[in-house]
């Protein structure tokens, strides 16, 4: 048995194709009994709806894009739980991009959704460089930045990275620490830099010099990456505190010191960025930078959802929310 088409509801319920096709996307226009009718013979027939064709009515279907930088992060994991929770509930898909912290891949993320003729993208971009989300948006597409600010002319929902670093640093110092290593991904990477640029001036805040922050760059964000830098700071000589510019670095960190037979906190004091599920359930409870991590993809998809709605009448916002310090075992 083939798949219904609208004639046969129609047929079934008895009214015209073009009622059948008012209580898919107008069912405000029918009466009660006749749209009863009609979805009971939906689901009768088990009817489901053409989407490409409607796609191609349109010029736009009901899914919109996200790009993130990692998809094994469970920082950007939370984010698109609050994305999906929102689109759900406003019967829009969701199509997962990883852009791997590349502009090459996050351009050709974006060609491909522009091509699948997406509403919108939510995009935290892989650095400052935002030409290709720029050219998305000129040609008519709605993008609402993540966990990045904008420069005034889109959405943005990001968190103050700089007062993060800050609120980290001026822990670690409150603790006695008069040496402190940095351990970061690429500088291009907003971020990062934002996070670096906190540390600093709780530095300057405390009267010491910016060269009391050593600074160890690794190509990846993950826990691999933080045992490089941790075996590098090993060979090198241990700083009193460590500060991260996220979780899974911490944690790779944490392992390896560890390993080492280094005691932490008391070798060496330890704090990471974005207070995920896993930075509380270690040996060594993490101590880390808490961001409303749900809420900024609840937000931004609201956001984006209402910019597709009504183009004309939308205000452009860029909402930007305070970081928490958690303080736990690693840097007590």
């Amino acid at each position: 048995m083939g798949t219904a088409g609208i004639k046969e509801v129609a047929r079934f319920a008895g009214v015209s194709p073009g009622t059948v096709s008012n209580v898919l996307n107008h069912p405000e226009r029918v009466a009660a009994a006749t749209r009863a009718r009609v979805e009971e013979a939906i689901r009768d027939l088990g009817f489901v709806r053409n989407g490409s064709a409607a796609t191609l009515r349109a010029g736009q279907n009901r899914a919109v894009g996200l790009v993130v930088l990692d998809v094994g992060n469970p920082f950007f994991v939370e984010v698109a739980r609050g994305v999906e929770d929102v689109a759900s509930d406003r019967d829009h898909a969701v199509i997962l991009c990883n852009s791997g912290e590349s502009f090459e891949k996050e351009a050709r993320n974006l060609r491909v959704l522009a091509e699948q003729r997406v509403r919108g993208v939510l995009i935290t971009p892989a650095g400052e460089n935002l030409a290709s989300v720029e050219a998305l948006h000129d040609r008519g597409v709605a993008v609402v930045l993540v966990d990045h600010s904008s420069p005034g002319d889109l959405c943005s929902v990001s968190v103050d990275d700089v007062a993060g670093g800050d609120l980290a640093v001026t822990h670690l110092l409150s603790r006695g620490a008069e040496r402190l290593a940095y351990v970061s991904g690429p500088m291009a990477i907003r971020q990062c830099s934002e996070r670096r640029k906190g540390a600093r001036r709780a530095l300057r805040t405390a009267g010491l010099p910016v060269r009391a922050l050593e600074e160890l760059i690794v190509p990846e964000m993950n826990a691999n990456g933080g045992r490089l830098a941790a075996e590098k700071l090993l060979a090198d000589g241990l700083p009193d505190a460590i500060f991260c510019a996220n979780d899974l670095l911490a944690l790779g960190v944490l392992r390896a010191l560890s390993q080492a037979g280094v005691s932490v906190p008391g070798d060496v004091a330890l704090i990471g960025y974005d207070d995920i599920e896993f930075s509380a359930a270690g040996a060594v409870p993490l101590s880390s930078i808490r961001q409303p991590t749900y809420r900024l993809g609840k937000i931004a998809t609201e956001l984006l959802l209402d910019v597709c709605d009504d183009p004309a009448g939308h205000a452009h916002q860029q909402i930007m929310f305070q970081p928490e310090l958690v303080v736990r075992e690693s840097s007590r």
